[in-house]
């Protein structure tokens, strides 16, 4: 499924929407470049999930929990991943595997150790575009949750 988002709240609302419906035990993996919207499409997710606490990037912290919502919510950004051995190292299985939800930032620097289901979700920008907010977000292996 592919849409497309003119702003920040639309990209919140489709994280939102995909956090409302989530299942324990969905991975979910979001790719795109800097500033495409990662971490507003992760708050959004959370909210669905009936997070309340503010979310934010774990851009240095490679994993952040919340426990307050309606299931637990994983929050992974690899980005600083050297080595996909670091990811072992914090326990990544018992969260992939887990009851939660997770949500994994640059997803495709720790593709080999993924689960094979999963949901993939990618932002672009598209610089043709007038509008600087406009992203294209596709959602690959969602059946019915949108």
């Amino acid at each position: 499924m592919k849409c497309c988002t003119k702003c920040a709240q639309e990209t919140f609302a489709l994280g939102e929407k995909l956090g409302q419906s989530a299942r324990p035990g969905q991975v979910f993996t979001l790719t795109g470049g800097l500033g495409v919207g990662k971490t507003v499409f992760a708050q959004g997710m959370a909210a669905g999930l009936g997070i309340s606490e503010p979310v934010c990037s774990p851009t240095f912290t490679i994993l952040r929990q919340y426990e307050g919502g309606r299931l637990p919510f994983y929050h992974f950004d690899v980005y600083r991943i050297a080595d996909v051995e670091e990811m072992e190292e914090i326990g990544c299985e018992d969260c992939f595997y887990g009851q939660g939800v997770c949500l994994v930032e640059w997803a495709e620097l720790i593709e080999e150790i993924l689960p094979q289901e999963r949901i993939s979700v990618k932002i672009e920008k598209d610089l043709a575009k007038d509008n600087y907010d406009y992203r294209v977000i596709t959602v690959e292996g969602c059946s019915n949750m949108i």
